[in-house]
């Protein structure tokens, strides 16, 4: 009886810091994004000031526990994880004009996630793109470059995943200084995004990139407009 109550409250213990790991991460990735980002752009030297509080969230993300997570909690979990990862590397080399000054930044730096060591490259695609299959990703992690779409002063939980995951998608498809719309002369300039990772924007049905960014496009590009890809400018996603 005595080996059992052990056992009960041991397992008991077990599901109430499960509990309140993931929700705490939540609330205070929440409120270092609302800190340090405004309007798409991080305050790297503040961060970089105040590096301990990066420091715990990224030691947080090392060892979360998400044996038990459903999938939605795992998915804002990673989406989290990602973009707080990338600003703590900015942080930890700061000043840097751009992330690629640091050599390995996405595929050969390699990080504690949850228990396993990986690349941000790794997170990405492996446990988001690849197992999740939603392109709309691609719209809410950051890569600390201007050219990424803009970083979201919060963080994404598993109530709030599926709205945000579509509002930004939205913003960033619809802001005319990431997709450039040449009326006149019927053409539009997108991302080196839609290049690099074509298949996944029509792995859903989407005829082509311009179906899926159409979806999401207040005023629809025409199918007789030609398109290219604009450079991709790697200069620090930070705030003046």
């Amino acid at each position: 009886m005595k080996k059992l109550s052990f056992l009960s409250l041991v397992l008991l213990m077990s599901i109430t810091s499960y509990g309140a790991g993931l929700p705490t991460f939540y609330t205070e990735s929440n409120a270092f994004f609302n800190k340090y980002v405004h309007n798409g752009l991080v305050a790297y030297k503040s961060v970089k000031s105040n590096f301990s509080e990066i420091q715990s969230l990224y030691n947080e993300i090392g060892a979360m526990d998400l044996a038990n997570a459903s999938d939605k909690e795992k998915q804002a979990f990673y989406i989290n994880a990602y973009n707080l990862i990338v600003i703590y590397q900015v942080a930890k080399y700061y000043p840097l004009k751009s992330p690629l000054d640091q050599s390995g930044f996405f595929d050969k730096v390699k990080h504690n996630v949850a228990g396993e060591s990986i690349t941000l490259n790794f997170l990405e695609i492996k446990k988001l793109l690849l197992t999740y299959k939603d392109p709309r990703f691609h719209f809410v992690l950051a890569c600390a470059a201007k050219s990424c779409p803009p970083l979201a002063s919060f963080a994404f939980t598993p109530d709030n995943l599926d709205s945000k995951l579509t509002e930004r998608t939205k913003k960033a498809i619809n802001d005319k200084n990431w997709l450039k719309v040449d009326a006149s002369n019927k053409k539009v300039a997108i991302s080196k995004i839609f290049e690099w990772y074509q298949k996944d924007f029509t792995m859903n049905g989407a005829n082509s990139v311009v179906d899926f960014i159409n979806k999401y496009r207040a005023t629809p590009i025409p199918s007789s407009y030609s398109v290219s890809h604009y450079e991709y400018n790697w200069s620090l996603n930070e705030e003046s």
